[in-house]
């Protein structure tokens, strides 16, 4: 969250370990001249820090990195004097001109003969500071390296440069060590010059096509996995299930909590002490590993600003005792901009939940101003209600894509105008509200914000549904339309005989997987953010149950999508400042910020209130923006409640690297899933069934006999048995067992005898 910042003082870079940062020396005042041995003549300028040249990352890998230790980017304007880098590197024109400047300050204590032989040298060391991979041409790759005072040079180049042009070294570093011992001795300079890895120093690393072929794209491995970043932004969240934010140019971010809490989060990172909204006593939740019931849903008015209004869907039970999803509207205090006033609730829909499962859960607002609703078919398994089922029934509201106008009131009475558009508004066998149908449990919809240049795509709503036994499936929702369920799942039937049925007329997925790839979808985002343009248009979602990370791509002559897997953690792509290579492994939701970055909510313990869920936000290490482009200034908002800083639990990749290796390192998984953390609890899953299934909560020595029941906290069905051929305390527990059996009857035998 907090933006790393650079300033302009003079000419050499230095960090500070807390927040990195970029500082820029103008080296170049000088006065006097000195003649070189070789008829040139220059003067001796500025001091330098005097740092080591030899100190190397170790472990890692050169990989495109700038000196301010972000990713390079494409310049916004044409590079007058490094112009070799104005596709792709680390400098703006500001930063051109600069090394330009610095380069004729030099140039004017060099005479005419000095021009001919080391301008080019000169130039070309110069602009390494604009190469993609300069932190490693500087040894810069990780904050706690000292920088070089020049940049890594191939020992033949750096020959020809020392021959020609040696009394240019006083003019290019002032350190005293530097300029007494390598001025006359070639070998002892180019040694210090010298990179590792050879391809790497300049000119090679221009020249070699394995690391410039795809630079600046998106990185994939072999298998042809996106290698993407995350940043921490928040923990020890209870199943956090969702983050909005207002559209009101503050850029806070409103995390929700299950059990039916919401967080306000500052620009700064920090959290307010106390929530934005408690209904905890209202909202039915419970502990239980998988229960799917409790605070669902979130969004604000699109005219939020002005009249302080937002609306939240949640279950709860009535007097009666009957299960109940209820959707309100609540408002802002107006004594206060990051409290809700709970007393301003005005309920606009209540659903009666047959079941437990399947409560849906999605609200939001389309382009068009009007409220989205996404009801679950009412639960069990395979929508057992009535001929056809609930989602098939456009007379019930369950298994249902709802959409209401909330800015007034229907003749009946009802707390919400029918759009006079919506599609089935003349059809006297079906419900006004309903703008969809077939639908399952569609978990984590997102309205896609378009092209930034083009629009292109602006308006599509993309709804990840959950599916039975065989197939998820992610939908593009439209007017009227017809998704399947349950005559289909996925592309393939499920009730054959309404599958044959020729008026089924049902829209197909645009993309949907099976069990061989993961059991619980959740829907993403289309990424539409600033500050990575190679995922611009990448629909990134993931599973719930094995914690993968996925992302489709739409051909735009074909449109159909390509399904990618994402990968995180590498330790080459991934080391930079902040960067982490871990994530809890049950991914309950993702989330876009008001500047359109890209988030998701993951937990390592399922449970509405385990406080094991975490926030994180994707980066791509290849290319950024330029710098600049992306600042924001938030509108202020004044806090009355005490600000809590965030403290990052997750161990960053630098980190990692830097601490000493004690044990074997563990073997890379065959497939693209969540890497856990260690400390963190886990949990292991595995289906042996088609209805029921078992989560074993990895718990501490002296609770491994503990085995915890879960429901399939993807919005399915109840799940079966955990294989105890998978559950290790269970194996160790039978084969402890017979010997203790066998003591207890020695035991026994003993007493007999002695009452006898």
């Amino acid at each position: 969250m907090n933006e790393p910042y650079h300033e302009e003082v003079q000419d050499v870079y230095t960090f500070d370990l807390k927040e990195p940062t970029l500082k820029e020396v103008n080296v170049w005042p000088c006065t006097g001249r000195s003649s070189s041995s070789s008829g040139v003549s220059f003067s001796c300028p500025h001091v330098f820090l005097c740092l080591s040249l030899l100190c190397l990352i170790g472990s890692l890998l050169g990989h495109p990195q700038c000196l301010d230790y972000g990713p390079p980017f494409q310049p916004p304007f044409h590079l007058e004097f490094c112009s070799a880098y104005e596709n792709f590197g680390c400098c703006d024109q500001e930063r051109d001109n600069s090394i330009a400047a610095k380069y004729w300050d030099i140039m004017d204590y060099i005479d005419t003969q000095g021009h001919k032989l080391c301008g080019t040298y000169i130039k070309d060391i110069l602009c390494q500071e604009c190469s993609p991979y300069a932190a490693h041409l500087y040894d810069a790759e990780n904050p706690r390296t000292p920088l070089r005072n020049l940049p890594g040079l191939c020992f033949d180049y750096c020959s020809e440069f020392h021959f020609n042009c040696r009394s240019a070294i006083s003019l290019l570093t002032s350190d005293k060590h530097i300029q007494e011992c390598c001025e006359t001795n070639k070998t002892r300079f180019c040694n210090l010059l010298h990179l590792h890895d050879e391809d790497y120093c300049f000119p090679n690393v221009l020249k070699n096509t394995a690391l410039n072929r795809n630079l600046g794209s998106v990185v994939e491995d072999r298998k042809g996995c996106l290698q993407l970043c995350l940043t921490e932004v928040a923990n020890g969240l209870r199943n956090p299930v969702l983050m909005v934010h207002a559209n009101d140019h503050t850029h806070r971010m409103f995390v929700a909590e299950q059990v039916g809490v919401i967080w306000v989060y500052l620009p700064d990172g920090s959290r307010l002490e106390e929530p934005f909204l408690d209904i905890k006593s209202i909202v039915l939740a419970t502990p239980w590993i998988g229960d799917e019931r409790g605070f669902l849903g979130m969004a604000f008015h699109p005219k939020y600003k002005y009249n302080g209004k937002f609306y939240i869907y949640y279950s709860y039970m009535d007097k009666n005792r009957v299960e109940k999803i209820r959707i309100s509207e609540l408002k802002v205090l107006a004594s206060d901009a990051n409290k809700a006033d709970p007393r301003s609730e005005r309920n606009l829909l209540e659903l009666e939940e047959p079941a437990a499962n399947h409560n849906g859960g999605q609200l939001l607002f389309g382009v068009d101003g009007y409220m989205y609703l996404f009801t679950g078919d009412g639960g069990k398994a395979g929508d057992p209600f009535g001929k056809f089922g609930n989602a098939q029934n456009k007379s019930t509201l369950l298994g249902k894509v709802l959409r209401i106008d909330v800015d007034g009131k229907s003749p009946d009475g009802k707390p919400y105008r029918i759009p006079p558009d919506n599609a089935f508004v003349s059809d006297p066998k079906a419900r006004p509200e309903v703008y969809a149908y077939g639908v399952r449990n569609m978990w984590r919809c997102a309205v896609d914000r378009g092209d930034p240049v083009t629009k292109k795509g602006r308006g599509r709503i993309f709804c990840g549904d959950v599916g039975q036994n065989r197939f998820e499936e992610i939908d593009i929702i439209v007017k009227g339309g017809n998704y399947g369920w349950r005559a289909k799942e996925g592309f393939e039937c499920y009730d054959t005989k309404l599958c044959h049925n020729s008026s089924l007329d049902d829209i197909l997925p645009i993309f949907a997987y099976g069990r061989n790839v993961g059991k619980s979808v959740t829907g993403g985002y289309v990424y539409r953010g600033c500050e990575s343009p190679n995922l611009n248009g990448l629909y990134i979602f993931g599973d719930f149950m094995n914690g993968r990370l996925m992302a489709l791509q739409e051909d735009d002559k074909t449109n159909k999508w390509k399904k990618q897997d994402i990968c995180i953690g590498s330790t080459r792509a991934c080391a930079f400042p902040g960067m982490i290579s871990s994530y809890s492994k049950f991914i309950i939701s993702f989330a876009e910020d008001e500047a359109g970055e890209l988030y998701f909510m993951s937990t390592s313990y399922p449970s509405a209130y385990a406080p094991h869920g975490s926030l994180y936000k994707f980066i791509d290490p290849a290319r950024r923006a330029p710098p600049g482009k992306c600042r924001y200034k938030p509108v202020p908002v004044k806090t009355k409640s005490k600000r809590i800083p965030f403290v990052p639990r997750a161990k960053t990749v630098l980190e990692l690297l830097n601490e000493p290796s004690t044990t074997k390192p563990p073997k890379k998984p065959s497939t693209p899933t969540a890497a856990i953390p260690a400390k963190a609890s886990t949990v292991k899953s595995t289906l042996s069934g088609k209805k029921r299934q078992k989560i074993k909560a990895e718990a501490k020595p002296h609770k491994t006999k503990q085995e915890e029941k879960v429901a399939r906290v993807s919005r399915t069905t109840p799940a079966p048995p955990l294989s105890k051929k998978n559950s290790s305390h269970l194996t160790r527990t039978k084969k402890l067992l017979p010997k203790k059996a066998a003591l207890a009857k020695e035991k026994l035998k003993k007493r007999r005898k002695e009452s006898r």
